[in-house]
């Protein structure tokens, strides 16, 4: 595997890549760890602005919610996605990809994704937008790739407003290059938006991909101002979906498939898909925040959620499965209080591609004054859980407001290890706000030895920041912004991750590292 190639020619690249960027190279250890590799430094948008009308603050430079994929076909071919240039009023410039063939060392960019005016988009391809959002990549059995996005205007002014829509685009060489988007949906109401999309390959069938997000409406005879639906608690917010039953040639009509009722939303769906084995049947599991304000379920507020499909999406539970209730783990500096936006209300899953279990991971406050990342797992296909529990390893020895940890992605290898990326602030040095030294880290279970539902056995943890960055460099858009997620993913052997953060004069930037389990 790539991990035990030569450290000499892993360093040699690194060194290559920094200089035909123009930035510097950050090397690990050569006895513990693959290198830091920067994917991105100076936009390749330039000077287009894309929203005409100019409305908010924009961050040039800026490479924010990053989102990785494996090839299956070719572990070698890993693809990223993020928001190019973010606004601090929502949205970017718009998505640019990139795409490596030699398993991470080496990148290659590409901002003609075709979601937005900068990117490409145009009238007649159907991605005349001026600015995008929430990117989402993710590659079929048979090396088809799909990149997702929120492409929006901005007319009157501000993100959130309409017209909205819902793109999809395929790649069948590895995201060297982008088919013109194809709009699953499209909304020119003001009181609507389409939002947190994803997207899921099926990996029994390359036939089938899910394509699913939350559709926000605003209260019945109330106008939605700019900016008033993310993250809103207050509008109802039912569950849509989309798939492709024959690799990308053609998408069903986008539909409904759950109500929470009204008053009610969800938010962050993402669907995995269980294997095809002698205990399952390749179901589909949707993964959401529940968000209720009246108590007719029992369940008022938030809680982790999901339905299933043991039809490959044609039809779906009614009612969902209660994970565990969600507390909300808000994330603020730990010196001034000032806001930290991250992903606080999305959780995130992942399977064991050969046992089918189930692992979801969130930012939850009943471990402490603020954020830490909760961890519950599924053996029988979703339909019970165990306890919540706390798995990120920040000190407890630091105080209370540096043990904050954010941003978790689970992702699991071929021998059934689990790895869970995410932030925290253990490294903070108390300067009354003036800098947020912030770290990304990896933590680990073995099933095969440990039980990983008991927070005793995620001892194991890989620190994947050399050296602290300062969160407060980082783009603003409603707090310190490196995005509502971040990316993980695996070859099957080595825990792939893929993150932004801030340096050297640059708001932030995408960077990726290969680490064992």
């Amino acid at each position: 595997m790539l991990r035990h190639r030569s450290r000499l020619f892993l360093v040699g690249t690194v060194l290559a890549v920094a200089a035909s960027l123009g930035i510097p190279a950050v090397l690990a250890d050569p006895l513990t760890n693959d290198p830091i590799v920067q994917v991105s430094g100076a936009s390749p948008l330039g000077a287009c602005l894309g929203d005409q009308a100019g409305s908010g603050v924009n961050y040039p430079d800026s490479e924010v919610e990053p989102w990785l994929t494996v090839n299956p076909a070719d572990s070698d071919n890993l693809i990223g996605a993020w928001q190019q240039d973010r606004w601090d009023n929502g949205g970017s410039k718009g998505l640019v990809s990139a795409s490596s063939f030699d398993g991470g060392h080496t990148w290659t960019l590409n901002p003609n994704t075709k979601s937005s005016i900068c990117t490409g988009g145009t009238a007649v391809n159907g991605g005349n937008y001026e600015r995008a959002s929430d990117p989402w990549v993710d590659v079929s059995p048979d090396g088809t790739a799909y990149l997702m996005s929120l492409s929006v205007d901005t007319n009157p002014g501000g993100f959130g407003t309409y017209p909205n829509a819902m793109l999809v685009s395929r790649s069948t060489n590895g995201g060297a290059t982008w088919e013109d988007p194809v709009t699953l949906r499209r909304d020119t109401n003001p009181n609507v938006l389409n939002d947190k999309n994803t997207l899921t390959t099926d990996p029994n069938d390359s036939d089938f991909v899910y394509a699913i997000w939350d559709r926000l409406v605003s209260p019945p005879g109330e106008a939605a101002p700019p900016n008033a639906f993310e993250n809103s608690v207050a509008f109802q917010g039912p569950v849509w979906f989309s798939r492709t039953t024959d690799g990308g040639d053609t998408w069903e009509e986008a539909r409904e498939i759950f109500d929470p009722g009204t008053i009610a939303q969800t938010i962050g769906n993402q669907i995995v898909v269980l294997p095809d084995n002698t205990e399952f049947d390749g179901e589909l599991v949707d993964f959401f925040d529940l968000i209720r304000n009246s108590n007719r379920h029992k369940t008022r507020g938030f809680s982790i959620a999901l339905i299933r499909s043991t039809d490959n999406g044609s039809t779906w539970d009614r009612r969902p499965t209660i994970v565990d209730r969600h507390l909300q783990g808000v994330v603020l500096d730990p010196d001034d209080n000032a806001p930290v936006r991250t992903g606080d209300i999305l959780p995130e899953p992942a399977v064991d591609p050969n046992s089918g279990a189930l692992y979801v991971v969130w930012q939850d406050a009943r471990f402490g004054p603020r954020s830490s990342v909760a961890f519950s797992q599924s053996l029988d296909g979703g339909l019970t859980w165990s306890p919540t529990i706390k798995i990120n390893q920040t000190p407890t020895t630091e105080p209370l407001s540096d043990q904050q940890a954010f941003l978790p992605t689970p992702r699991v290898l071929d021998d059934g290890s689990i790895g869970v990326i995410y932030y925290d602030f253990r490294n903070n040095t108390s300067d009354e706000g003036a800098t947020t030294p912030t770290d990304v880290f990896v933590a680990h279970c073995h099933p095969d030895t440990e039980d990983c539902s008991q927070a005793s056995s995620w001892g194991d943890e890989i620190r994947l920041t050399n050296a602290s960055f300062d969160l407060r460099t980082m783009p603003v858009a409603r707090g310190f912004f490196p995005g509502d997620y971040v990316g993980l993913d695996t070859d099957g052997t080595d825990f792939l991750s893929f993150w932004s953060m801030s340096h050297a004069g640059d708001p932030a930037s995408a960077f990726f590292r290969r680490s064992g389990p």
